[in-house]
């Protein structure tokens, strides 16, 4: 059965005109969670303070999202594009985690 799944995540789909429901809704949420995470961790990583910080990565957070949701629907595969959300969301995750 994983290996079924496995399958149906790493064959590309058949049509490369559509970019199809599982790639679009990775790309949305998946695009806004990384954005999220790594502008929270550029507020923490910037040497000023929290408040300062926090409107730079507010200013940055929709480019932030638009490059990372585009980086994400760009993907061959249904795999590579979970796999471009739940990489750098487990590298914020645990960089945010280490700094607090």
């Amino acid at each position: 059965m994983l290996k079924k799944f496995y399958n149906y995540l790493a064959i590309p789909e058949a049509s490369g005109k559509k970019i199809g429901l599982f790639r679009t809704l990775a790309t949305i949420f998946g695009g806004l969670i990384v954005a999220y995470l790594g502008m929270t961790l550029v507020a923490f990583l910037l040497p000023m303070k929290v408040s300062q910080s926090g409107i730079i990565s507010i200013m940055f957070n929709t480019f932030a999202w638009a490059c990372t949701a585009t980086w994400i629907a760009l993907s061959y595969t249904k795999l590579s594009a979970l796999l471009k959300v739940l990489i750098p969301t487990v590298i914020f995750s645990i960089s945010l985690y280490v700094l607090y």
